[in-house]
């Protein structure tokens, strides 16, 4: 996952990169710039796609997670994580990048379905329809849990 994470520093500073040099395009009557830098950086983390698809692919066939040695106040939280790595990353590698897009703007990225609809240039309805498929699919990869409600709940 250390590649990842990499790979997200990367696309972030991308992002930024890119939305400076696109400064002049933006609407300035719009009160929060959020969804447009999503928009922005779902499009850099298309030129991702390959790599992370293949990333997740390999964990998945693997059997092997992983991961380095926790501390002890980590330990449960790195062991739940673990249970659901691989069913995950094999949920995930399986759904089609416009699904996944929608389920890790809204769960990963906290956006609402406007602005997440704003960010990928699709109507209210699409991000709906599109988060209720991935969830339902990534809920029947993991036995019947949604991890993505979690994080949608606590906000």
């Amino acid at each position: 996952m250390a590649g990842l994470a990499r790979t997200s520093r990367t696309t972030w500073s991308e992002t930024f990169l890119v939305a400076f040099r696109r400064r002049h395009r933006y609407d300035v009557s719009r009160p929060d710039a959020r969804p447009w830098l999503f928009g922005i950086l779902t499009k850099e983390i298309s030129h991702y796609r390959r790599r992370e698809r293949a990333h997740y692919r390999a964990v998945a066939r693997s059997g092997l997670p992983d991961v380095s040695p926790d501390s002890a106040e980590q330990a449960v939280a790195t062991a739940a994580a673990l249970a659901l790595r691989l069913p995950l990353s094999r949920a995930l590698s399986d759904l089609p990048a416009r699904d996944r897009d929608v389920l890790l703007l809204i769960a990963w990225g906290g956006l609402s379905y406007e602005e997440t609809a704003q960010a990928i240039g699709i109507p209210v309805g699409t991000v709906r329809s599109r988060l209720n498929r991935a969830r339902r699919k990534v809920s029947s990869a993991l036995g019947g849990d949604d991890p993505t409600r979690v994080v949608e709940e606590t906000m």
